[in-house]
């Protein structure tokens, strides 16, 4: 049989994680199979051939996604064209509801197996979304629980695999050696701030970080700031904050791991980090700001009452969220100082261990891909037949045409 032809489309850091550990696995157990699609630069290295890299405009907010919307949708017919002449067994989308949503719907017109892994987030939004997907996705990769029981009932062919941080993240490096490795000083406690991916999300939260670790030092004497991005293409920006700040907090790229290993506290952008320091067992607490406009849209629709994934999954808030208008320096010099406490931070790693619990059990990448993998190699099969029928009718068409001429 021919190799597989699948795509994949992620739009931002985390789905470029999240993408790029899913490659590797479909190649490692079917490795003929070509995959190609849009992602950043993590998708590039697990061998996904990159038609558009979007992580450097990817934006969040209802309005301000307007700036990039025009991209967005010229690559979206650019897509639609490269279907048809590349015909995939399968199109995995990751994340990026508000293009791969549009885009399913091209998919289902096409007939081409659409699946969503790292679906909407329709224990959020409400079950109108989970209809919409069940509409267009022939399956559903849930990684929640209660996420697989939403789209259960709206209809959709889901099935649940866990969630693939619990292999993707290691096991933490010793806090002596993490500080070693990063430079920072062994004797006094660390925090580590992780203001997010995107620009504008930085851009809101790191200069109110900052300005939060200068409050705290007045709790907590020498403490120690490290900024962890996982990308470069944010990199100028955080240094200028950092400078502009007046702060002697340390940078570090693609060491984000490490730095929660190393540290005694995190303060965390709202987002897929929370889950990684808490599988790290790191006390954090998690803040988010947005645009005015966007907040006010998200109140009206948002359906649950915690936005930080470890207060999601556990039902209860095992870690502080402050959002918005409480996002201030001394709120969260306040909050953090409380899981400084020995009795609190004793708390919240029992948390996370219950957090992990329910997480589900590891192997959830290799789940995946072996249901992406069913999903293409039945399409192929299916495509296979379809050739097989056609050239026998063409034989049969000529065997009659032969003997009319006899």
């Amino acid at each position: 049989m021919r190799g597989l032809k699948i795509m994949l489309v992620a739009g931002e850091a985390s789905g470029d994680l999240h993408g790029s550990h899913l490659a590797k696995e479909i190649l490692r157990q079917r490795p003929t199979t070509r995959l190609f699609g849009m992602g950043g630069a993590l998708m590039k290295e697990a061998g996904v051939r990159l038609l558009f890299n979007p992580t450097a405009i990817s934006t969040l907010g209802f309005l301000e996604a307007i700036r990039s919307a025009q991209v967005l949708r010229r690559v979206l017919l650019r897509f639609s064209e490269i279907v048809d002449r590349q015909q995939p067994q399968a199109v995995v989308l990751i994340d990026f509801p508000g293009f791969n949503m549009r885009f399913a719907e091209i998919l289902k017109r096409k007939g081409i197996p659409c699946i969503y892994y790292f679906s909407p987030s329709v224990w959020a939004w409400g079950r109108g979304r989970a209809e919409k997907v069940a509409e267009t996705a022939t399956k559903v990769i849930s990684i929640f629980p209660f996420e697989y029981d939403v789209y259960k009932e709206a209809g959709a062919d889901v099935e649940y695999v866990g969630h693939p941080l619990v292999d993707i993240v290691p096991p933490p490096v010793a806090t002596v050696v993490a500080r070693e490795n990063l430079g920072l000083s062994l004797d006094q406690p660390v925090i580590a701030l992780l203001p997010g991916s995107r620009r504008q999300e930085i851009r809101a939260l790191l200069p109110t970080m900052l300005r939060s670790v200068r409050l705290l030092e007045e709790d907590i004497p020498g403490i120690q700031a490290i900024v962890a991005i996982a990308h470069d293409t944010v990199k100028e920006d955080v240094q200028h904050i950092i400078q502009s700040s007046d702060s002697n907090a340390k940078l570090v790229q693609g060491r984000t791991y490490e730095a929660l290993s190393g540290s005694d506290l995190a303060l965390v952008a709202n987002g897929t980090a929370n889950l990684e320091a808490a599988l790290l067992g790191i006390p954090q607490v998690s803040i988010y700001k947005a645009s005015s406009s966007t907040y006010y849209i998200a109140k009206l629709i948002v359906k649950i009452p915690r936005v930080s994934l470890p207060n999601i999954v556990t039902g209860r808030e095992v870690i502080p969220e402050l959002l918005q208008n409480d996002a201030t320096p001394a709120n969260i010099r306040e909050q953090l100082f409380k899981i400084w406490q020995p009795d609190e931070r004793a708390r919240i790693k029992a948390d996370y261990e219950e957090m992990r619990r329910l997480l589900g059990e590891s192997g959830a990448v290799r789940r995946a891909a072996r249901i992406v993998l069913n999903v293409a190699v039945g399409k192929s099969q299916g495509q296979a037949k379809d050739e097989f029928l056609r050239d026998r009718s063409a034989t049969a068409d000529q065997e009659r045409a032969e003997q009319d001429i006899d």
